[in-house]
């Protein structure tokens, strides 16, 4: 073996060992090859240190403490495989360049935003094209559903039962499946995106349901394009701490507004949060919490039964 791969040989080591046990690393996979060639290139030492994990995480184009921070976490769970084989390697301490995780502002999509961005893409071009099509479908099951765009754009043609209104998610997060029922107006829109699907591409080349004007299926580069573009013709500024509109921000607004709604009607929380929890696949309870954003009707609800409890009421 070269000297010179000796980094690069254990990172795909250890990528090879995780994936084994089911986990993707797609983001930690690049990451890591990322500190096998800074490794490669500057250090001759057979062991990781404390010292060589700060200067490939300060070597980062985005010269900030929380990008280091993010680093050192990934290079954690690489230094104890690197552990087993080599006692004097050093596990970098958590919290070295300050916490890793920081949760950003999401922009929540108002009701009257999202029936504009449905409106503003029909005019993508081209106008005789699906293109236009697929995007209004992505952006409103995004918004009705809260999926995750992947499992949105990797739905097939046998996943979406559209005579019972039934989605099968096959591969969610961690490899998980679940069912997610439809409102009868999602499925009606589903309907109407197949037929036209269906007249514009006699011999697709793929069995997505949601397909390019050529026949392959839609990806998540021209889905996420369409909205920033649709989002700049519409002059609207992004709210939260996100510089550009994200398609993710509707499995936001949609966990949000669930809750809302939860409150209006004056469900019982626990029992509503576990229900949603499940639809939307998160594994924790605790992951569903993580998405609720204090809009101002959240807010009010909020403030108002903090009056009540000071009162003594129930």
């Amino acid at each position: 073996m070269s000297a010179r791969a000796f980094w690069m040989s254990r990172v795909e080591a250890y990528l090879t060992y995780r994936r084994q046990h089911g986990f993707e690393l797609t983001i930690d996979g690049t990451q890591l090859r990322s500190f096998a060639r800074f490794a490669d290139e500057l250090v001759s030492e057979d062991h990781l240190t404390v010292e060589l994990a700060a200067a490939w995480a300060q070597a980062s184009q985005r010269a900030t403490p929380l990008t280091w921070a993010r680093r050192v976490e990934i290079l954690r769970g690489f230094a104890r495989f690197c552990l087993r084989e080599n006692p004097a390697t050093e596990i970098p301490p958590r919290g070295l360049f300050g916490p890793s995780h920081r949760r950003l502002v999401p922009h929540i999509y108002t009701e009257a935003e999202l029936c504009a961005l449905l409106e503003a893409s029909h005019g993508l071009t081209p106008a005789e094209g699906l293109r236009s099509a697929t995007c209004r479908c992505v952006f409103g099951l995004l918004a009705a559903t809260g999926l995750r765009i992947s499992e949105a754009l990797n739905l097939t043609m046998a996943d979406v039962d559209l005579r019972d209104g039934i989605l099968r998610i096959r591969e969610a997060k961690f490899h998980q499946q679940r069912l997610v029922p439809l409102h009868p107006s999602v499925t009606s829109a589903l309907h109407a995106y197949a037929r036209r699907r269906n007249r514009l591409l006699l011999r697709p080349c793929c069995d997505r349901f949601f397909l390019r004007d050529d026949g392959s299926g839609a990806n998540q580069s021209n889905i996420r394009y369409a909205l920033q573009t649709l989002c700049k013709q519409l002059g609207w500024q992004p709210r939260g701490d996100y510089p550009r509109h994200r398609l993710h921000d509707m499995r936001h607004t949609f966990i949000v507004r669930s809750m809302l709604r939860f409150y209006e009607q004056g469900v019982d929380i626990d029992s509503a949060i576990l229900a949603l929890s499940t639809y939307v696949g998160h594994a924790k309870v605790s992951d569903t919490y993580w998405y609720v954003t204090g809009i101002p009707e959240l807010m009010e609800i909020a403030a108002e039964r903090f009056h009540l409890y000071m009162q003594g009421d129930a």
